[in-house]
């Protein structure tokens, strides 16, 4: 029996150690994997730090760390914020193909697809949250060990933590 496609979709403000655990357990249960990269028009704000490029950027580094991409088909999707509901599912799975699972920890993404689409809720890791680690570089905390590796490496050289702080 083949495999299912499967979208996973966050805005990975920034890409975390969560949703690398998520993307690892899809690649034991999934075929094709989409990471649809929401909000994807948003940027340079307090809540959207970073453009979709730097947020695909931070997770094509981590998954090519641990040899996902080449090993897996994942694919990327942008999907920027509509101000219907039904409109934005209609142009996600326009760009995505058909999907038989949607994966998500967001009860408005659980809402959207809701009886047109399967969902996987996913329960937040403990301690790690895009949020907190935003709050945690303002605060000039160690963030760093909550994302994989070359995630703030890459942080580091687009000086992000300086953007969040100006952002605040």
């Amino acid at each position: 029996m083949s495999k299912p496609t499967a979208l996973f979709i966050g805005r990975f403000q920034p890409f975390h150690n969560g949703h690398m655990l998520v993307i690892e357990g899809m690649t034991k249960l999934c075929g094709k994997i989409w990471i649809g990269i929401g909000s994807s028009d948003k940027h340079h704000e307090k809540e959207n730090p970073f453009t979709v490029a730097e947020r695909r950027e931070m997770m094509q580094r981590a998954l090519q760390d641990q040899n996902l991409i080449p090993m897996f088909d994942i694919n990327f999707v942008e999907l920027p914020d509509e101000k219907d509901d039904i409109a934005w599912r209609e142009k996600v799975l326009e760009k995505t193909g058909p999907i038989a699972v949607v994966w998500t920890g967001n009860d408005h993404i659980i809402k959207c697809f809701e009886g047109i689409v399967p969902v996987k809720p996913i329960k937040e890791v403990p301690g790690i949250s895009s949020t907190d680690i935003r709050l945690m570089m303002v605060a000039g905390e160690d963030w760093k060990k909550k994302v994989p590796e070359d995630v703030a490496m890459y942080i580091s050289e687009i000086d992000g933590v300086a953007r969040i702080k100006a952002l605040e």
